[in-house]
């Protein structure tokens, strides 16, 4: 699966996946169940750099003390909102405002989407931001998901 960044607006984001076919409707649902859970980790502040003790510390985690004051400390970093993921052709789409996460989140998705590809859905390639010239942004659909 190839991995592309285009203009990256953290506030506008659109997020595209280029299937090796047709997705099935199985394979539809991988895919929005991926997104869907790493949104809501998202809108749960999730994805925040400045509170990763475990990662921090290491593999050695026996009798770790985990720091209930930095955690309390750590400024939130929820993600806001997420558009319906939707699909056309071989092609799929979703828009978010990522808010303040940290972009581990961009990291994590990747992740697991390397990995759904290589177990249950072709991907062909992830694009991060910007347009995609096979199917075109209508220009008010952001204002109209914020608005439902």
């Amino acid at each position: 699966m190839e991995i592309r960044f285009r203009e990256f607006n953290p506030f506008d984001l659109w997020i595209w996946l280029e299937f090796e076919n047709i997705p099935s409707q199985m394979e539809k649902q991988y895919v929005e169940e991926v997104f869907n859970s790493w949104f809501y980790l998202g809108k749960l502040g999730g994805f925040n750099a400045e509170n990763l003790q475990i990662q921090e510390v290491g593999i050695d985690l026996n009798y770790m003390q985990y720091d209930e004051d930095l955690a309390d400390n750590a400024l939130m970093s929820p993600m806001h909102n997420m558009g319906e993921f939707e699909f056309l052709s071989n092609w799929g789409r979703c828009w978010f405002d990522l808010g303040t996460s940290d972009l581990i989140a961009l990291d994590i998705l990747i992740n697991s989407l390397r990995e759904l590809g290589k177990e249950y859905v072709g991907i062909n390639q992830l694009i991060i931001g910007g347009e995609n010239e096979d199917w075109e942004i209508e220009k008010n659909l952001e204002s109209s998901i914020l608005d439902n």
